[in-house]
């Protein structure tokens, strides 16, 4: 596979007039990598490896054209767009953002950098669509690092949440229809991130940690506690590998905050506890916000798709390479990431519309049905 700086010059208008139109011709057709090598895909090239900043800004998945197959035809209200991070492990300390610090891809504290990820999901399938690397302390206090890094110099500290709120509101500006937010504890307990969500009436189902102060009735593991047995149902939150996926759930509706939510609330908050069948003494904690009406099977099933970004992540890194790059600067990390997000979001659509027209043999998205042979790794970005 030729080496990305070997793409011939692309005039600027004509690559970021021709971006949408180009990236909808890779949409179908049937190998993207020949398409790459195309004309209209050194174009495309040309835009994320070539223009000045411009990765930052181009985020596969947010537009109608690459995310139209994977919404559903009849209702949005199964859209869910799911925040959540992944840990690159790296040696040296010259990658941007490099530091020691806990990843929860390798369960343990490593040299690595993080990305925070947005993951959109639907019926029909899921897909990455936005990005962000997480910068610690230590380099944004540093500012001769980061110029070295080639980080920008309006890129300043901001906590993991902080970047996630970013993402979300992106999202909502974009022409993606969103019903519903999910998220792992990381974000779930900031209650920026929850409110910030309420202004904007989007439903969310968020996990919390088992010490979350719920407001009149203390921490949440104290209020299920006091649950009794008939409370707990047996539901299943979506399907995984072997079957669905049942748990024990309890549900509460929370009192409306009038400071909030006004005299005649639109929206519901909730808190809800996913117990283990076989092992009680595993229970996880949600708080979730939906509009009035909103069933409690609604609630679990969201609560369920939190996991389509942690498939997200092992099919991008298996088939597309998210994390086989040897590069150090953010830009290049920008590039690099920013064209395994376009497999993967080809990947998923591609499968979504061979799902819609019954050329999938269960008719569900299967990632693994559309693998890039070689997928990316031989790829080097600089």
């Amino acid at each position: 596979m030729p080496r990305i700086s070997s793409i011939p010059s692309v005039e600027r208008s004509d690559s970021r007039s021709r971006i949408s139109s180009d990236w909808d011709r890779a949409i179908v057709h049937s190998s993207w990598l020949n398409w790459l090598f195309t004309k209209e895909g050194y174009a495309v090239a040309h835009l994320l490896f070539r223009e000045r900043n411009s990765p930052v800004e181009v985020r596969p998945g947010q537009t109608p054209a690459h995310s139209q197959p994977l919404i559903p035809n009849t209702t949005t209200r199964d859209t869910i767009l799911i925040l959540g991070d992944t840990g690159f492990v790296k040696k040296g300390i010259t990658s941007a953002g490099v530091q020691r610090q806990y990843s929860g891809t390798a369960g343990r504290t490593e040299n690595c950098q993080i990305g925070v990820f947005a993951a959109y999901a639907t019926t029909r399938g899921r897909a990455l669509v936005d990005r962000e690397l997480y910068l610690p302390k230590s380099w944004t206090d540093d500012r001769q690092r980061c110029r070295a890094a080639k980080i920008p110099d309006e890129r300043t500290f901001a906590t993991k949440g902080e970047l996630a709120r970013a993402i979300v509101l992106r999202a909502l500006a974009s022409p993606l229809p969103i019903a519903w937010v999910t998220a792992d504890s990381a974000y779930g307990q900031e209650w920026r991130f929850r409110r910030m969500l309420e202004e904007v009436s989007v439903g969310y189902v968020l996990a919390v940690p088992k010490s979350q102060h719920v407001p009149r009735f203390g921490r949440i593991d104290h209020l299920f506690t006091q649950a009794p047995d008939e409370a707990w149902e047996k539901r299943s939150c979506g399907d995984g590998a072997k079957g669905p996926r049942v748990y024990h759930w309890a549900a509460v509706q929370l009192p409306a905050i009038e400071d909030f939510d006004g005299e005649t609330p639109t929206h519901q908050r909730w808190a809800l506890a996913r117990r283990s069948v076989t092992r009680p003494d595993e229970i996880a904690y949600y708080l979730g916000y939906a509009p009035v009406g909103t069933d409690v099977d609604q609630l679990v099933r969201v609560a369920g798709r939190r996991w389509a970004i942690e498939e997200c992540f092992q099919a991008a890194k298996n088939e597309c390479g998210l994390d086989q790059y040897e590069v150090r600067r953010y830009v290049g990390w920008m590039r690099h990431i920013t064209l395994a997000m376009l497999a993967h979001a080809f990947l998923a659509t591609t499968a979504a519309q061979a799902a819609s027209k019954g050329g999938a043999e269960t008719g569900i998205f299967e990632l693994e049905r559309c693998v890039v042979p070689g997928g990316l790794t031989g790829c080097h970005t600089a």
